[in-house]
């Protein structure tokens, strides 16, 4: 796949980075973009929350080793300060950190459990066009026996931001069911200009959390709150449901994996390949080892363990039945 124009497209790419498990995990995808697109052309910016009033502890990358192997695979580590987020909701560093990466410049935000599997660089984003994943299952909202339906939120929700409702249906799906309504998974998502994006990102996910229509006010937001308001700045600012053109993504360009245990459960042969290729190097490997359930998925064999568990061709319908299996065998690690 490349642009409309037959060319590779130059845009930059955005994945958090911090102490714990997403150091590791940011390793992981710098590695694997080298490995499955050295010919890509853009920024990797590894944005990084800064200690604060926000965080209980220092939430930067604490590893000297992986902050200088990062660099050494082309990534640029940018910090941020978290104002409105930090420790209580750490998903709002994907709003926060945008506004760390150059204004009026194509981005690809990317969560930093994924694998780049395929040539990013020859997707035919329009970033005149903003979208996100498609790969998620019906989180949200939670449906009350006499509360609310999804139609009522949602529309509340569009009312709030003055924005039309009707156009993010998918009336192909029937009414009341999720998938009727425009909904994302914030594992990725693009536009022309971060700066833009994330001003009205933080805007609708703050006036959702502090101030909710009286259709919303009964929901959780605590872990959804990225996901809530995603469909709406996405609409807002012009965009939609990803096309075919797309397909790549989630598809065979990228891997939205979340969490070890499900990669080798239901993910491609080529995948695995991708994942163990790239954290096979000495140099990659005594860092990422260090991390106890990459050891033991990858380094010590489970992951295989847990892959025979599964017929790729007939898994489970639903995402907790998987992981209930895998569970039942003392081989869930995250």
């Amino acid at each position: 796949m490349a642009a409309k124009d037959g060319k590779r497209q130059r845009f930059n790419i955005m994945v958090v980075g911090q102490n714990g498990r997403l150091q590791y995990e940011a390793l992981l995808l710098a590695a694997s973009l080298r490995h499955s697109d050295p010919d890509f052309s853009g920024r990797l910016f590894v944005v990084e929350p800064q200690p604060g009033p926000r965080w209980k502890n220092d939430p930067r990358i604490g590893s000297a080793d992986i902050r200088a192997l990062l660099t050494e695979l082309g990534a640029e580590i940018v910090p941020f300060e978290s104002r409105h987020f930090g420790h209580s909701y750490p998903y709002g560093n994907k709003i926060e950190g945008l506004f760390a990466l150059p204004k009026d410049e194509p981005f690809l935000f990317l969560d930093t459990d994924t694998l780049i599997t395929g040539a990013l660089g020859a997707v035919p984003f329009d970033f005149d066009r903003p979208s996100a994943s498609m790969r998620r299952e019906g989180t949200w909202p939670k449906i009350e026996l006499y509360g609310p339906g999804y139609g009522e939120i949602w529309r509340a929700l569009y009312d709030r931001f003055g924005l039309e409702y009707e156009p993010t249906l998918d009336l192909d799906q029937p009414d009341e069911y999720w998938q009727r309504y425009l909904y994302f998974n914030a594992g990725w998502f693009h536009y022309r200009c971060p700066h833009v994006f994330a001003q009205r990102f933080l805007d609708y996910a703050l006036a959702i959390r502090d101030d909710p229509p009286a259709a919303v006010a009964c929901q959780e937001f605590d872990p959804w709150l990225d996901q809530v308001a995603l469909p709406l700045v996405i609409a807002s600012l012009g965009g939609g449901r990803p096309g075919p053109e797309l397909s790549g993504m989630d598809g065979e360009v990228t891997c939205h994996w979340r969490v070890l245990p499900l990669l080798y459960a239901r993910e491609s042969d080529r995948v695995v390949e991708v994942l163990e290729t790239v954290s096979a190097p000495n140099k990659v490997k005594k860092l990422l080892k260090q991390y106890e359930p990459f050891k033991r998925m990858i380094y010590q064999g489970k992951g295989h363990k847990v892959r025979d568990m599964f017929d790729r061709a007939d898994l489970p319908r639903r995402e907790q039945m998987i992981r209930n299996r895998i569970k039942s065998a003392n081989l869930w690690l995250r």
